[in-house]
């Protein structure tokens, strides 16, 4: 049986999130039946959006050694709980021998001939690198993104989330969710693993796309065919 393995700790309640849903999407009836997973949660990664604004500690050295500890553990693919830190996946791909999977790519594939255009919740290295957009488009799909002023206080729900601070935090994203909806999204993402914690299924008109889960399905599927 193939292991998971998880490079995480950005931030680790994610790392617990993507893991619980690595369970929840495992056919499994018993203990025995459910996959190997080893996780590696290193909250001391840098920061990936302060990096890539020019602002903070480049992160690849700490991304590359966690990925590697997973390896070295027997993990048969990584996955990373972090949607900023795939603008990283080519030089963590690099490191190791075993894939890593792509989560935009993945939400991409999930969405590809459902809508045309689908609004995008992630931090501002999320956007700036243009992660999702650019796998979106490879499918035929639209993106819409907050404005600046709505895209800081995206920010701010993210790291609120990481204070613990959930109440707030989810009266931000849930305007903010709205005002894509409004705008013509047909599903919105939620495109930071902090994301899925504060905004479900059912809390906007349109559908909520987390992308947490689908990379947890990624991994079940990887696990299961492999």
């Amino acid at each position: 049986m193939k292991i998971i393995g998880i490079a995480g700790g950005m931030g680790p309640e994610a790392t617990c999130d993507l893991y619980l849903k690595i369970i929840r999407n495992t056919p499994a009836e018993k203990d025995q039946d459910h996959f190997r997973v080893i996780i590696d949660s290193n909250p001391k990664i840098p920061d990936r959006t302060a990096y890539i604004l020019g602002q903070g500690q480049d992160p690849r050295p700490y991304l590359i050694e966690t990925a590697r500890n997973v390896e070295a553990a027997g993990a048969s693919c990584i996955a990373l709980p972090c949607n900023t830190a795939h603008y990283f996946h080519k030089d963590v791909q690099e490191a190791v021998r075993v894939p890593v999977l792509h989560m935009m790519n993945e939400v991409a594939s999930y969405l590809e001939e459902k809508v045309q255009e689908v609004g995008i919740l992630a931090s501002t290295g999320t956007l700036r690198t243009g992660l999702y957009e650019k796998a979106l488009s490879g499918v035929g799909i639209g993106s819409i993104v907050p404005g600046a002023d709505g895209q800081s206080k995206v920010m701010e729900s993210i790291y609120l989330v990481k204070a613990g601070k959930l109440e707030r935090a989810r009266e931000i994203i849930l305007e903010q969710g709205r005002l894509l909806a409004k705008r013509g999204a047909h599903a919105v993402i939620a495109g930071c693993t902090e994301i899925p914690l504060i905004l479900k299924q059912g809390d906007l008109r349109a559908e909520v796309v987390d992308a947490t889960e689908v990379l947890a399905k990624a991994c079940v599927r990887f696990a299961c065919e492999n």
